[in-house]
């Protein structure tokens, strides 16, 4: 196995592929590795630093998650930097001594940092914002280990040991949120692990292009679900570069679509992508299925199921007029689909199932080709430029594959779907009006299941609500509000309350994430 400079140990948290992000941001190639990964793996990998992420677990509890077996024995003998981060810090803070208990005061969200001192990690003594999320905290430090920096309440914040070259950090400094944290990380990793960049989307392209062509051969067909947004169009032309016109590619038009979406994003294909595409008009097979389904958990199963029966059909049509039936099924998945959707990890807690992770079926006569899965958006964006992709279709707002029927925060109506699409298409009209739509990661409407008493006409009607969502975001892991002027957002309820029979009421959402996710469902 080739060496990787940068192995990160996932011990379960939600923001351990954003550890790989930002590395790779600093131009160094990093993977991850499950938490008990062997140490004959590990070994042959011949890391110049490793980092142990954080996690939901709590180190003293018997069935946490440990340090693999020989890890820091092997360390010390092979003499790469470690970096423990949240729980990692706590696992090493508890290997050499020290004691990890429930927080008195718990730290969640931007909270100031002191740095005590200067320190290899922390040249310059001063405060700044850091992003924490623990319920644990050290209240004794490990042998050989001192205090750089603490939070304001007084918790051991970062921690070092400069001669076995192990470093610990209770707060995250992968997230956006934490000021300077990629200084630091460039610290850590090139001046005190010594790693030179060498990292790019260049080298994605390439390894993907080899990847996807040793996995589908030099014979077999393959198939593309076409959604109309960057991930899978990005991922149809990585692909159609490995593989040519073995690609097929379909737009399933499943009924839960934005305003005229259809007649959009067919337009987008042929002139922005110059891929044939074949659309399959499936909007009453999905309404049959989802009817009666209110769970959002089962919304996207009936999803999923649906998804790769359109797509086993469309095999078929290929099948009758190649005379063989395509073996692969192409999909634009993206990291945060997986994590969220927990497939990728046994310590991961469950946030949602993704239709196109956790909602496919178990038995499928498709192999699929995710040649984005370890990717953010972020970097999907910065890969189709690599491609030629056009500017403008990179910058589309992300939409969930489950389209709207996760927007319909009740069973998928037409009504509701009728009212939803009028609401939303106001909406973001007004935001590209005002020149905002560049500034904001995603914007959306919802449609709540709730009737709020209005006056409309002279009359007293009970008619439906409708949410707003707009928020700031560099890779979808973490989310700000996008800070409308007031008066913007009384002139776009006003419209929504005029010009969409059935809506009586419209309200905005403020709440970042986490602690919310990006979609209601």
């Amino acid at each position: 196995m080739n060496q990787i400079p940068v192995v990160i140990l996932d011990y379960g948290s939600q923001y351990t592929q954003l550890i790989a992000r930002r590395v790779r941001e600093l131009g160094i190639f990093s993977k991850i590795f499950p938490a008990n990964v062997s140490l004959e793996t590990l070994a042959s990998l011949r890391p110049q630093a490793v980092v142990l992420s954080g996690g939901p677990a709590s180190v003293y509890d018997p069935k946490a998650p440990k340090l693999p077996e020989g890890f820091l024995e092997y360390q010390a003998q092979a003499g790469f930097a470690v970096l423990g981060i949240c729980y990692g810090m706590q696992l090493l803070m508890q290997h050499f001594g020290g004691k990890v208990a429930e927080s008195r005061v718990r730290e969640y969200g931007n909270m100031p940092l002191l740095v005590e001192g200067p320190s290899s990690l922390f040249p310059v003594a001063g405060s700044s914002q850091v992003w924490m999320s623990h319920g644990d905290e050290t209240q004794v430090l490990g042998s050989g280990f001192k205090t750089t920096a603490c939070s304001e309440t007084g918790v051991i914040a970062a921690v070092e040991n400069e001669c076995l070259h192990i470093f610990g950090l209770q707060f995250h400094p992968e997230v956006t949120h934490t000021q300077d944290g990629n200084d630091l990380l460039n610290r850590f990793f090139q001046e005190i692990a010594g790693i030179a960049p060498s990292w790019n989307m260049e080298f994605v392209i390439e390894t993907q292009i080899q990847l996807i062509s040793e996995k589908v051969g030099s014979q077999e067909h393959l198939i593309c679900a076409l959604s109309g947004g960057v991930d899978s169009a990005v991922a149809a032309l990585l692909v159609h570069r490995a593989v040519g016109d073995r690609l097929h590619c379909f737009f399933v038009d499943h009924g839960l679509l934005r305003f005229e979406e259809q007649k959009r994003v067919m337009e987008c294909f042929k002139q922005y992508l110059g891929l044939p595409v074949l659309c399959l008009n499936h909007q009453e097979r999905y309404a049959q299925k989802l009817r009666s389904v209110v769970d959002p958990e089962e919304k996207r199963k009936v999803i999923g199921a649906e998804f790769i029966a359109s797509f086993e059909e469309a095999a078929g049509l290929i099948a009758r007029d190649l005379g063989c039936m395509p073996a692969f099924l192409v999909q634009g998945t993206l990291y945060p689909d997986v994590i969220e959707s927990s497939a990728g990890h046994q310590y991961s807690a469950l946030i949602k199932s993704h239709h196109n992770v956790g909602g496919l079926p178990k038995k499928m006569r498709f192999q699929l080709v995710e040649p984005l899965r370890d990717l953010f958006k972020d970097e999907v964006r910065s890969l189709g430029k690599q491609l030629g992709v056009p500017e403008a279709f990179l910058r589309r707002h992300p939409f969930p594959g489950p389209g709207l029927a996760v927007r319909v925060l009740q069973e998928v109506t037409p009504e509701a779907l009728d009212i939803l699409r009028k609401a939303d298409e106001i909406f973001l009209e007004m935001i590209i009006q005002e020149g905002l739509y560049d500034r904001i990661w995603q914007a959306f409407a919802v449609f709540l299941p709730v009737q709020s008493v209005g006056v409309q006409g002279d009359g007293r009607v009970h008619a439906s609500v409708i949410a707003l969502r707009a928020v700031c975001s560099e890779d979808g892991m973490t989310a700000g509000t996008y800070p409308f002027d007031w008066n913007f957002l009384t002139r776009v309820a006003s419209r929504i309350c005029n010009e969409v029979k059935g809506v009586s009421r419209v309200v905005y959402d403020i709440t970042s994430k986490p602690p919310a996710t990006i979609e209601w469902e």
